[in-house]
């Protein structure tokens, strides 16, 4: 969808050597105090928002967390200049943007996320472009739902997901991650009907077309589906019924490491919540060797801290609590 040269001469604003060589950057101070930049060519800016998913996709996220606000600050610039289609597509690719500082925002459980996702859907419906739209009110309804408002986030979720034509693979594939979304929110408020019903209609939309490659952090299918339907039974209360689920899911066959290690997450919260400690453990390195910095986030620490202070013994949680940051002290 994105084609075209800004009229307009830059470099490009996102570097290529590690992130650790840099100082760190705190997203949420970036995210209203963004660095100057100049306009780039509409072709260089599209490359740079294709690395950044990228790094997120491989949860490269201290590098992703470096580029993010001169991305931003690069997309705003040529969105500035830009006329006709051209701007159309500048919009796009700052909606992107934005709904990778969210995604990367939430993971941190920073409330930056609220800001980045606002300005993602503000952007994206500026583009009119619809797989845009749904991609960042998907953003915004997890901000709702982290903060407390699960109805609304449904709300949201379903408004936006009834706009989308569900006769096109590519709107009817961002629909369906659209419904996931909704039925993990309803979830979380114990709307058990309102969870199952939506997960039901995912299913039968993931079932009914071919898998859409191209998304931009989330697949539509069937492996989706079945990651999700753990994660509804866990939030149901009800992870018994997540066993058979997890041992059907073939977690190899989904293409990022970022879906990955957050299915296996899922499953060692179904493991937490049946109360068995080593398949718990199991499943968390099973994030780490997927994505050795998503399993320092805070849930994940979180979760490991629990194995560590449990009153089940398992071999070698001390030693990986002290290399993932969970263990006090």
């Amino acid at each position: 969808m994105l084609t075209g040269v800004v009229a307009a001469g830059a470099t490009a604003v996102v570097g290529t050597g590690p992130a650790s060589a840099a100082a760190p950057v705190d997203l949420d101070e970036a995210l209203f105090r963004l660095p100057q930049a100049e306009p780039m060519p509409l072709s260089l800016l599209v490359g740079q928002v294709a690395a950044a998913r990228r790094d997120y996709c491989a949860t490269q996220y201290a590098r992703l967390e470096q580029v993010l606000p001169a991305l931003i600050a690069a997309a705003e610039a040529t969105r500035d200049v830009s006329k006709g289609r051209a701007r159309d597509e500048a919009h796009l690719a700052l909606a992107r943007s934005y709904v990778l500082a969210a995604e990367l925002a939430s993971k941190q459980h920073s409330d930056a996320a609220w800001v980045a996702a606002d300005r993602a859907l503000a952007a994206a419906r500026s583009s009119g472009i619809p797989v845009a739209v749904g991609e960042a009110s998907r953003q915004l309804a997890i901000a709702m739902r982290r903060s407390g408002r699960p109805t609304a986030a449904v709300n949201l979720l379903t408004k936006e997901a009834a706009d989308l034509d569900p006769s096109h693979d590519q709107t009817a594939a961002v629909r369906t991650t659209l419904l996931l979304t909704g039925a993990y929110s309803a979830a979380t408020g114990k709307d058990k009907s309102t969870a199952l019903s939506l997960m039901d209609e995912a299913g039968q939309q993931a079932d009914r077309r071919p898998a859409v490659p191209g998304l931009f952090t989330v697949e539509a299918t069937r492996a989706q589906v079945d990651a999700y339907q753990i994660s509804v039974l866990n939030a149901l209360g009800t992870p018994d019924e997540g066993v058979d689920v997890a041992a059907r899911l073939d977690i190899n066959r989904m293409p990022t490491a970022e879906r990955r290690a957050r299915a296996w997450t899922d499953i060692a919260r179904m493991w937490t919540a049946l109360g068995d400690a080593p398949q718990t453990f199991d499943a968390l390195r099973r994030v780490e060797q997927e994505a050795p910095q998503e399993v320092r986030r805070p849930a994940l620490r979180a979760l490991t801290a629990g194995l560590l202070y449990g009153p089940a013994r398992v071999e070698g949680v001390r030693e990986f609590a002290a290399r993932t940051g969970a263990l006090a002290g």
